[in-house]
């Protein structure tokens, strides 16, 4: 069994079944032997800690530029909280070098955030704004599908202090230069219809515990350290080629 897990992030697999390549600012300066040594000098705290963190088992590789493997040799691709961060045109020529990589019949495992679940919980919220004291708790139910896609400023460069902050942005760039703002957001409708006219089969809605990938939940990647769902506000989507 190979499965490829794309943009993985800190969110890595031990397993080795798995394949994980990613290509963040992190990893890129944790396997640079000249700048490694410099990281603890400018980044602290939580920052400092999941530096420390990333997982070794990491391929460092540009998505961009493709998936570095053969036609049909994998069994499953995987990639999770990745697809909406690029725009239209970028996202179906990716899912269309998943389906490259892919061996006959093998599984594709979306996982994005769920436009449909996070717009239910706003208009729930709305019908509750007329009870004292809840449209001030109003805000982050806005946010929850906004604020990504509109933010200017990368939300770990806001956090810190002004000369890092100024540094930063100037090096680095802003939200959108760094990939960290959603370019699209997807439902279980639009996102299985772009999946079909792509030519992958069979669209089927899944839970972070269930998969068409035999003894998906033993690979960890969708539960926390206590074994709780990583990120409950997600759509899991799965196709086969």
């Amino acid at each position: 069994m190979r499965i490829l897990n794309l943009g993985c992030g800190s969110k890595a697999s031990s397993s080795p079944d798995i394949v994980n390549i990613d290509w963040s600012i992190a990893l890129r300066l944790r396997r640079n032997r000249l700048l490694r040594p410099l990281v603890p000098l400018w980044a602290t705290g939580d920052r400092l800690q999941r530096f420390n963190a990333l997982p070794s088992n990491i391929i460092c590789h540009n998505l961009a530029h493709g998936i570095p493997f053969l036609t049909e040799s994998v069994d499953a691709v995987y990639h999770s909280h990745f697809l909406e961060h690029l725009d239209r045109g970028a996202a179906r020529q990716f899912l269309l070098e998943v389906k490259r990589v892919l061996r006959p019949g093998g599984i594709q495992r979306i996982v994005v955030p769920d436009l449909e679940k996070l717009c239910r919980a706003y208009v729930a919220h709305c019908d509750l704004c007329d009870q004292p004291g809840e449209a001030a708790q109003h805000e982050p139910y806005v946010a929850a599908f906004i604020d990504q896609c509109v933010r200017q400023e990368a939300s770990g460069s806001s956090q810190q202090p002004w000369f890092k902050r100024l540094v930063e942005n100037v090096l680095l760039g802003d939200a959108r230069g760094r990939g960290e703002t959603h370019l699209w957001m997807y439902d279980r409708i639009n996102l299985g219809t772009l999946l079909t006219e792509l030519g992958f089969r069979n669209p089927v809605k899944q839970t972070f515990q269930t998969s068409l990938i035999h003894d998906w939940p033993r690979y960890g990647l969708e539960v926390d350290a206590d074994g709780h769902e990583f990120r409950p506000e997600s759509l899991y989507l799965e196709v086969r080629k």
